[in-house]
């Protein structure tokens, strides 16, 4: 199975609630950059993870059963009553760690799916969707991909229609940031949260034929300002991509991985070798919208 990355282009966060997360409205799109996972019937449970591209860190990722798409491969063997089953589960990541892109999240989504292939469960949508709800905010999303509004803790996903054809330089950091701190940040920066919505316009927008260009001004993160006081060069990095061309840099996620939005491909293309030339090498152009988790054949 492959699993799509997702970047955030809109993200309110709301005073947190009683429980201690902070309710989103968030605006999804799932983007070209994307992690493949493996899995094969076997008597116990394992994880791999395997890096083969400079941007991506994995000596963080867990091997053991506190590792996200071993949890999801056995929430699906107890939602079928299958405790005699178990699964070799290998990741090989294109999507960085802990750089708001939610690379854990698509590996759990490509392990559900996966597995209700490999074992011929015929898991529903709906139940799919509820056993993604409870390992993580953001893995329906990975499940469903395109463009979706996003509720909640973010794991209330209604598809959007988007007709937009949207290109990004995905400017990578060397350093994680972790999610719980910027929260943190952003609670003390802005007094526990503040009202938020999606604006309207911006999802009518989408549906007309468009250049991502053409919408940016809809564009938002809420957990900038938190991110950037934790972190200020990632700030530099946003304002270097704009010196570089970018008609609009923006945050992905909760950090640290930064976006430039670009006019087009060769556009973006353009934009990454200024921004090599600046001393910014790693980085990737990607579009968007992509299809969410779905089978690879490997000829």
């Amino acid at each position: 199975m492959r699993a799509p990355a997702k970047i955030n282009v809109y993200l309110g966060v709301g005073k947190p609630r009683p429980d201690g997360f902070h309710p989103l409205e968030t605006v999804y799109q799932a983007v070209s950059l994307y992690d493949d996972v493996t899995v094969t019937s076997a008597d116990e449970w394992s994880v791999t993870t395997v890096v083969d591209v400079p941007h991506v860190d994995g000596s963080s990722v867990p091997d053991d059963e506190t590792n996200i798409a071993i949890r999801a491969g056995k929430a699906l063997a107890a939602h079928h009553r299958l405790d005699d089953r178990a699964a070799a589960i290998e990741v090989r990541k294109s999507i960085p760690v802990a750089g708001g892109m939610a690379g854990g999240s698509a590996d759990a989504a490509a392990t559900l799916v996966a597995l209700d292939r490999l074992w011929n469960l015929d898991t529903s949508d709906d139940e799919l969707l509820a056993l993604a709800a409870g390992l993580g905010s953001d893995v329906p999303f990975a499940l469903v991909g395109g463009t979706a509004t996003g509720t909640g803790r973010g794991e209330v996903v209604t598809r959007v229609e988007d007709n937009g054809a949207w290109w990004w330089v995905v400017v990578f950091d060397d350093e994680g940031l972790s999610t719980p701190s910027v929260y943190g940040a952003y609670d003390l920066l802005e007094g526990g949260g503040h009202d938020y919505r999606i604006r309207p316009q911006m999802l009518e927008a989408m549906r007309t034929p468009h250049r991502g260009v053409e919408i940016m001004v809809h564009l938002y993160n809420d957990l900038e300002d938190a991110a950037f006081s934790l972190r200020p060069e990632l700030q530099t990095v946003a304002e270097v991509a704009l010196e570089c061309g970018a008609v609009y840099s923006l945050m992905s996620g909760s950090g640290p991985t930064i976006l430039a939005l670009a006019d087009g491909a060769d556009d973006a293309r353009a934009i990454a070798g200024r921004l090599a030339e600046r001393g910014y090498e790693r980085t990737t152009v990607v579009h968007g919208p992509v299809a969410g988790a779905h089978v690879v054949a490997y000829s």
